[in-house]
């Protein structure tokens, strides 16, 4: 991505306004896995001195549609990773989504000369496609079904087979996914959440580009869709 299209963070009350304090599938795609343990979704346990305590409430307990997300403990993430808004100068429309690999961020454009900056992490099967895409649907707590192959390869994945897991805080895709196309065929490249949010801005061994489960409902009811998606991996296309 060439450097200059987004400058460095906005001041403090552009970033507050920015975290949406106020408001809060069938088809395989990625290849993830469930979640191996659910120790690390500790509850909230106060905030680092260089972290604002709005954080708290943007990342504090989430209840959706039955299920209580639980608050992220910001002494365990790197807040350079959390969701705030950012100057951009580039030459994409307002309601583009810019998925910049190499850096861990995902950018939604916003007028006014603004971006939503989200920190995601990137999975294998996040590094095998760039290019532009369309966001051809949107689901709320989708179901995830893993390929047959990695059923042969992980046995204990065989209850899914033909029939997917059920939505829930441990399935592999979140609270919310987003799913690209190119010219109306599936890209199976997903815009997804993830419950093991201590897996931002790494390089994780499956799955698309995952984000907090609290920045990908954010993203979710900001994007638009059939939204514009450009996805960038090292040294590839810059936007």
């Amino acid at each position: 991505m060439t450097k200059d299209l987004f400058s460095r963070p906005l001041p403090r009350r552009a970033v507050l306004s920015g975290l949406g304090l106020g408001a809060l599938a069938t088809l395989t795609g990625c290849v993830s896995s469930p979640s191996s343990q659910n120790a690390d979704l500790s509850a909230f346990g106060g905030l680092p001195g260089n972290i604002p305590p709005e954080y708290a409430t943007a990342y504090g307990p989430i209840s959706d549609d039955g299920f209580t997300i639980p608050a992220i403990d910001m002494r365990r993430m790197n807040p350079q990773f959390l969701r705030r808004q950012v100057a951009y100068n580039g030459p994409e429309a307002p309601g583009t989504i810019i998925i910049d690999t190499p850096t861990r961020y995902a950018y939604l454009v916003q007028p006014g000369g603004t971006a939503m900056r989200y920190g995601v992490g990137i999975g294998r099967d996040g590094f095998a496609w760039e290019g532009r895409a369309r966001v051809q649907f949107k689901r709320e707590w989708p179901r995830w079904t893993p390929p047959n192959e990695m059923i042969d390869r992980q046995p204990e994945l065989e209850v899914y087979r033909g029939v997917g897991m059920d939505p829930g805080l441990t399935n592999p895709l979140g609270a919310r996914a987003l799913y690209l196309f190119k010219d109306g065929k599936d890209t199976l490249y997903r815009l997804h959440g993830t419950p093991e949010w201590w897996t931002i801005g790494k390089a994780v061994s499956s799955g698309c580009v995952r984000f907090m489960n609290h920045d990908i409902i954010d993203l979710y009811n900001r994007a638009e869709s059939g939204a514009t998606v450009i996805v960038n991996q090292p040294g590839g296309l810059a936007v």
